[in-house]
């Protein structure tokens, strides 16, 4: 046995990813990362590794895995579901050594949509472009640049996990969820009739079943264009929210296009973001329209927030 971690179910789209990777847009490369940075911050904390550690993203359904190293720390976070190991389940917010030998898997994801396990140490894969998120389009970055498979064997930092107390979040803690997402307008606002504008942000839109790190494809209200569905291409950000000649929105993700050329009614802000990862397929979204001096405060406070509630992590008692 060596120092990993063996894929024995590999979970419905299961990836590696850490903060993204920065500095290569003009190369074409997108960020990629984790989609809710809040909960794979925190899994990483509670395994007491460095915040931009690289750890599995979960989408739907996690893996089964087995442990070849001597033992591992791991954690769970952004979703209600489980750590299963050998009939016993270890909640979401707290971190659990296991042995080697041991499989044990993390089930259907509810509560989110997106969950992040960390692996104390991290894994001992090569960076690409200064960084471990899998971009699959590209076929870089994580475990030979695609979802994980049945077989892969993912290598280790560590073959023993340190022999401490584990980690766990307050009980008391709660996860505070926004029923509506706030976005920016534009930058191409004047591409839409006032009418449309009204409508997007009055109406309600459901997620559809088309969605993936890329993008979700949404459905409700048809936007009306100004002048055209078609933009000379120009930068798109994380967030950002297309809407083509079909009138219905596509809220881009992660590994979206660095450039794109349908007009974009507005972004959702960057503290937002986290939130919308976490909507399934199916949910329904609204949008409420703030301005960026409010979109920078919401950001700053929810880092101050969130540094408060990683302060508050403690060790397990009993």
């Amino acid at each position: 046995m060596t120092k990993a971690l063996t894929i024995i179910a590999a979970g419905a789209s299961t990836t590696i990813q850490d903060r993204g990777r920065f500095g290569y847009r003009d190369l074409g490369v997108p960020e990629s990362g984790a989609l809710d940075n809040l909960n794979f911050r925190l899994a990483n904390a509670l395994v007491g590794n460095d915040a931009n550690t690289g750890a599995l993203e979960m989408l739907l359904m996690g893996p089964t895995l087995e442990v070849g190293a001597r033992s591992v720390r791991v954690a769970l976070a952004g979703s209600n579901a489980t750590i299963e190991i050998e009939g016993v389940r270890i909640p979401a917010g707290r971190s659990v050594r296991i042995g080697r030998g041991t499989r044990f898997r993390v089930g259907p994801l509810t509560g989110s949509t997106c969950a992040y396990l960390a692996v104390e140490g991290g894994f001992d894969l090569p960076l690409s472009l200064d960084s471990l998120s899998t971009l699959p389009r590209a076929a870089i970055g994580g475990f030979q640049g695609r979802p994980l498979h049945i077989g892969d064997v993912l290598p280790l930092v560590r073959n023993d996990a340190a022999k401490r107390a584990e980690t766990m979040v307050p009980q008391h803690a709660a996860t505070v969820r926004s029923h509506v997402i706030h976005v920016v307008l534009g930058p191409q606002r004047d591409h839409f009739t006032d009418a449309a504008v009204e409508t997007f942000l009055g109406g309600t839109y459901t997620i559809s079943r088309n969605w993936d790190r890329m993008g979700m494809r949404l459905e409700g209200p048809k936007l009306e264009h100004a002048r055209g569905h078609d933009i000379v291409s120009d930068g798109i950000a994380a967030g950002a929210i297309q809407v083509p000649g079909t009138g219905q929105p596509i809220l881009l993700l992660a590994d979206h296009p660095t450039t794109g050329g349908y007009p974009k009614i507005a972004t959702v802000i960057s503290a937002d973001l986290p939130e919308v990862a976490r909507r399934s397929p199916g949910s329904t979204i609204r949008f409420a329209a703030i301005d960026i001096t409010n979109a920078e405060r919401r950001r700053r406070s929810q880092e101050n927030a969130f540094q408060s509630f990683l302060a508050s992590l403690r060790p397990v008692s009993g």
